[in-house]
């Protein structure tokens, strides 16, 4: 990636970023530019944004709820 390709993916995460705080999202940069970059690979915008919503619905696994690793 040259130079100049490398300042516009920063602008362009940089606006993206702006406009989902904007949005209220709770989105970081960092998942933001992995969902970019997913759509970019040709995944549908539609069904990630259903599986972000899907994921923030279910409860975090708390470490009571996984299973125990076995002594050695």
């Amino acid at each position: 990636m040259d130079l100049e390709a490398a300042r516009n993916a920063k602008e362009s995460l940089d606006l993206v970023f702006h406009m989902s705080n904007i949005l209220e999202t709770g989105l970081d940069r960092h998942t933001l530019s992995v969902l970019i970059a997913l759509c970019e690979h040709g995944l549908n915008p539609e069904a990630l944004a259903a599986v972000v919503k899907e994921l923030r619905r279910e409860p975090p696994a708390s470490s009571s709820s996984l299973p125990a690793s076995p002594s050695p």
